[in-house]
């Protein structure tokens, strides 16, 4: 039976119903707070666009962040929102001052729909306007006004105040990460020196822009001085580390543009060729920027992003009248670049050298890359360890944001997940057996061990993140020792070669209940004892419970309840003061007396049987 196509099946959607129908096009994705790009964290970053505009156009020096449990205020002190436009800029589609190029020339925000998305997608929504002595505020609830205001006098600075909750029909049970959100603020601070914002009383303020940022950012010292260079529109910050791999932070007008774009394609084809110039050497591209640590910040007239959430810069010109984005980085880092090399002679030295020990590296195991490559295609035509998935990750594409990979061991784990997966976005990787221990090692062994090969060229990662084929990678191990082991053995892995895999918020750990309690009526799934208690309590006399003790032991149609709309999944992050080098001594190196009274101080604070009826 063919459905009815006629005049009656055509609908057209008012602002607020198209939004909460389709938010993946305004916020990418929804989430539950456990990722940085979730959808309650661009409704944040949507709101302080506006902030940050005001000050960039010389309005405001402090923003004040509030959040309390779930209720987000933000308070800025810029020229205020016309007292007879607050309506219109909360509720009308392509409404805003971001149209007139001369009040905004070089604004994040340029469409008008970033704060309406904010209002559509909250249960409750206040604009708040003061201006001249004025003050104007409307209330409203998923887009739909609840209380219109009378204007009134006030004593309080020029500014708007924005108060919002996301909506939990939405988000569903959501929460908010400190880390996360302290991130996005200093990110705005390194961008522009001078502003202070206040995040639940704590603030943050940057002197020395990217400078900051870097030095902030790296987990051990930089091989030499960070070289630091801007110039009107454009700023750099520039060492090498020890790590694996190449580390950049982007941003246009402020944004964070986390998927690169033209800028950052740019930069990385003008370092190489500064340096290559310099050195009157032909040197590998990959060699230059092998352990590049680097920062760049660029202002374009009217940029244009790959998507609404502006993680990726599309803009080929920086300005209506202005030059090329690459022509104008080219120039820069050409000039600048060339001159503080040549006034820091000892820098040069340090780079120099770290380039022939990264292309010495290279040349050692370029046989072995090509035999591995070989390796890699042949048995992912004829081997079960890859089950893939029809849909792969593409940064230009949110609606593909959300495919994953399972890394899992053993043939019963690996078969209930498979068997409860989603074939469009969801694959499997099996693991024989326990992985080797790859502390301290060299990248050789990425290539030598087949287990770490088929799982990069599966990835996609050997040359970066560029080409990675899945949005999360998940580590679903048993809730045992030697699962945990596993755990520990594959985080070592990552985090010694491909370190940005979690620094870019890409590796997670899969939670699985590890009890079920049900009667006759109903049944629970419990991740820990607290929740057990709590279901037991729920349930009353004589529940029967099941402690799952591997993932092999929970059937395909329930496994479908813990990978689908309500998954766990634990992030992987690595915060600022992390050092991974030291991290991966103490837990994987040689038995040291200090873990091993470190593990006995733990097992003795955290012992507390567990008893099943």
């Amino acid at each position: 039976m063919t459905a009815n196509y006629s005049e009656d099946t055509i609908r057209t959607l008012d602002w607020k119903e198209h939004i909460r129908k389709r938010p993946g096009m305004y916020i990418g994705k929804l989430g539950d707070g456990s990722s940085p790009d979730d959808g309650m964290y661009i409704l944040l970053k949507e709101v302080l666009d506006n902030c940050i505009d005001e000050y960039m156009m010389g309005f405001g020096k402090i923003i004040e962040v509030n959040i309390d449990n779930h209720q987000v205020a933000i308070r800025d002190y810029g020229r205020g929102i016309p007292l007879g436009k607050v309506v219109d800029v909360a509720s009308k589609m392509n409404t805003g001052a971001k149209y007139d190029s001369k009040v905004f020339k070089k604004s994040v925000g340029l469409n008008g729909v970033g704060i309406k998305a904010v209002n559509a997608l909250s249960s409750s929504f206040t604009i708040q306007s003061i201006r001249e002595g004025k003050e104007k505020s409307v209330d409203f609830s998923e887009g739909e006004i609840v209380k219109n205001h009378p204007q009134r006098n006030s004593t309080e600075k020029n500014g708007t105040l924005i108060t919002f909750e996301p909506d939990h029909t939405m988000f569903g049970k959501f929460k908010f990460i400190d880390e996360y959100i302290e991130t996005m603020l200093r990110n705005y601070t390194y961008l522009n020196t001078g502003l202070t914002i206040s995040y639940n009383g704590q603030k943050f303020q940057s002197k020395n822009g990217l400078l900051d940022l870097l030095q902030e950012n790296m987990s051990g010292e930089g091989l030499y001085p960070i070289i630091h260079l801007k110039n009107g529109d454009i700023e750099v910050a520039i060492t090498h580390g020890n790590q694996y791999g190449e580390e950049y932070y982007s941003f246009v007008n402020g944004q964070h543009t986390t998927q690169g774009g033209t800028h950052q394609i740019a930069f990385k084809e003008a370092l190489v060729k500064t340096v290559r110039d310099f050195f009157k050497k032909d040197f590998d591209s990959s060699d230059i920027r092998t352990s590049i640590i680097a920062a760049i910040s660029i202002k374009v007239e009217e940029p244009v992003f790959e998507s609404q959430t502006k993680t990726k810069l599309g803009s080929k010109d920086i300005g209506p009248k202005g030059p090329s984005v690459r022509n104008f980085i080219m120039n820069f880092l050409t000039t600048k670049m060339d001159d503080y090399l040549h006034k820091h002679s000892d820098t040069a030295h340090v780079i120099l050298k770290k380039i022939q020990e990264s292309e010495k590296e290279r040349k050692a195991i370029s046989g072995i890359k090509k035999l591995a490559r070989e390796r890699a295609k042949k048995s992912s035509l004829h081997n079960k360890k890859l089950r893939d998935c029809r849909v792969h990750y593409n940064g230009k594409d949110e609606r593909k944001n959300e495919s994953t990979l399972f890394i899992t061991e053993g043939d019963s784990a690996s078969g209930s997940i498979t068997k409860s997966r989603s074939v469009n976005t969801q694959a499997v990787f099996s693991l024989r057996g326990k992985p080797l221990n790859s502390f301290g090692l060299t990248k050789k062994v990425v290539y030598e061990n087949e287990e770490f090969n088929l799982l990069q060229a599966a990835l996609n990662i050997e040359d970066g993140l560029d080409g990675l084929r899945y949005k999360n990678v998940v580590i679903a191990t048993d809730a045992d020792v030697d699962g945990m082991h596993i755990r520990l053995l594959l985080l070592t892995f990552f985090l010694q070669f491909f370190p940005n895999l979690v620094r870019n918020n890409h590796l997670y750990i899969l939670q699985t209940p590890l009890f079920r309690v049900r009667n006759k009526k109903e049944t629970i799934y419990c991740y820990s004892d607290e929740e057990r208690h709590a279901a037991m309590e729920r349930l009353g006399r004589n529940p029967e419970i099941t402690r799952f003790k591997g993932l092999g032991e929970i059937s395909p149609a329930e496994f479908k309840h813990f990978i689908g709309p309500d998954i766990r999944l634990e992030p992987v992050r690595l915060k600022k003061e992390d050092d991974i080098k030291e991290i991966l001594g103490f837990y994987m190196g040689k038995n040291t007396p200090e873990r091993q009274n470190f593990i006995i101080d733990r097992l003795r604070v955290e012992e507390d049987p567990v008893e099943v009826a």
